[in-house]
């Protein structure tokens, strides 16, 4: 089993819940999951899908998550080398919650990167009350 990432998980409550999320922290790590779902990858394809990533850190990524047991790597012996990627029965476990993500994403994905008014008019009140103030 790979080594825990925490000094220490004190069994208080939400220590599972840290523990489940220090799996799948980073960036990337969830995405690549929800690739995987879709069956076995090869590294220029994840890339291909993923296309903000830089291959140094998606090979740090996909290393953590086989070091955790999520994901399992298959070398071929030949030339040039070729490696395959696929979640591991642990990383299939984290389906359910991968979909329940996408589901909630999708749901929300229109409050993504928008300002935190509570509503259009507020946001219209305080641009008018700044452009007041500036003005005296």
């Amino acid at each position: 089993m790979a080594k825990a990432r925490f000094s220490r998980f004190d069994c208080s409550p939400g220590c599972s819940v840290e523990a489940a999320v220090g799996l799948i922290d980073g960036k990337w790590k969830s995405v690549i999951l929800f690739h995987l779902l879709s069956g076995t990858l090869r590294f220029g394809e994840i890339r291909r899908q993923i296309a903000n990533v830089t291959p140094r850190m998606l090979t740090n990524q996909l290393r953590e998550l086989e070091e955790d047991g999520l994901v399992q790597r298959k070398v071929y012996a030949q030339v040039p080398p070729k490696v395959e990627y696929s979640l591991s029965p642990l990383g299939r476990t984290m389906e359910p919650i991968l979909l329940a993500l996408k589901g909630w994403g999708d749901a929300n994905l229109g409050l993504y990167g928008k300002p935190k008014h509570a509503s259009p008019a507020e946001g219209v009140a305080n641009e008018k009350g700044e452009e007041g103030r500036q003005a005296a």
